[in-house]
């Protein structure tokens, strides 16, 4: 099995192949999405919401991430593993970006790191590329700012704020990223990013025109019910099975057909007969 490589990522853009990536916060959701074709493994910060209850991104930790991040790295074999530098872990300094990346790269494992922001974060993609440590960039609708946007409102809707997002676009790509995320952005903004800049864009919630696509793996297999994002696609409904599942368990509990026999270990004849003379 080969491990996937950002060269590989670069040349889909050229040969013009559309891609599909997910998110994974666990060693057993690793396994099953890398032995997909998936070539893009994302341990999000949507795991802050998704896996440890929080409302927002905000609150989730280095900590917390490279503990999740180290279990997705654990289960995976083929696919580039990359991870979400948490809020405040970079946006303050060089030195902040350079120590929070580098503990992912160390501790957790991962081939590279995402971090939101276009112009302003310049200097941070431009030191970690200098060190040797890959960088996706993460434009448009920024989840880490949530208080900012006053929500998760979609992004270049206006000239002013279409050309800003095309100057972000085209200074992540100079700055090294070997590829770029964009989010909650009307899709013909998407398709102009990407025809302009040498490096794949990722959408989500960004149309149907960009080199891949990323979603998170609890949207689009259900496990979230009824809720289902305006970017996203239930392609299954998984959490419905997972509910058949254990009423099945509880069931067959309480009336006692689980455990059954080939679910059960017994003594053997001679231990049983020595117990049995020690109680009478």
């Amino acid at each position: 099995m080969k491990k996937i490589t950002i060269n590989y990522i670069k040349r889909l853009k050229s040969e013009e192949q559309p891609f599909a990536t997910l998110t994974a916060y666990d060693y057993t959701s690793a396994k099953i999405v890398d032995a997909t074709d998936v070539p893009i493994i994302l341990v999000g910060d949507s795991a802050a919401m998704v896996v440890l209850g929080y409302e927002t991104t905000i609150p989730v930790t280095m900590d917390e991430m490279i503990m999740l991040t180290s279990a997705v790295c654990r289960g995976t074999q083929r696919a580039l593993v990359i991870a979400d530098l948490p809020f405040m872990s970079y946006q303050a300094s060089i030195t902040d970006a350079l120590h929070s990346a580098g503990r992912f790269m160390k501790e957790a494992g991962v081939s590279g790191v995402k971090l939101e922001g276009g112009i302003r974060m310049i200097p941070q993609i431009r030191a970690l590329v200098d060190n040797g440590i890959p960088v996706m960039g993460h434009i448009g609708l920024t989840p880490q700012s949530f208080h900012q946007f006053s929500g998760y409102t979609v992004q270049g809707k206006s000239v002013k704020a279409i050309e800003n997002l095309l100057a972000d676009a085209h200074a992540v790509t100079e700055a090294g990223a070997f590829s770029l995320v964009l989010e909650g952005i009307p899709a013909e903004v998407g398709k102009l990013i990407t025809d302009q800049i040498s490096i794949p864009t990722i959408g989500i919630g960004a149309g149907p025109y960009c080199d891949g696509q990323i979603q998170v793996f609890h949207d689009i297999l259900g496990l979230y019910g009824d809720f289902i994002p305006k970017h996203t696609k239930q392609f299954g409904k998984i959490s419905e099975h997972i509910t058949e599942a254990i009423q099945a368990y509880i069931q067959q509990v309480e009336n006692r057909s689980f455990p059954a026999e080939e679910n059960s270990t017994h003594l053997s004849a001679s231990v049983l007969k020595n117990l049995s003379s020690k109680q009478t």
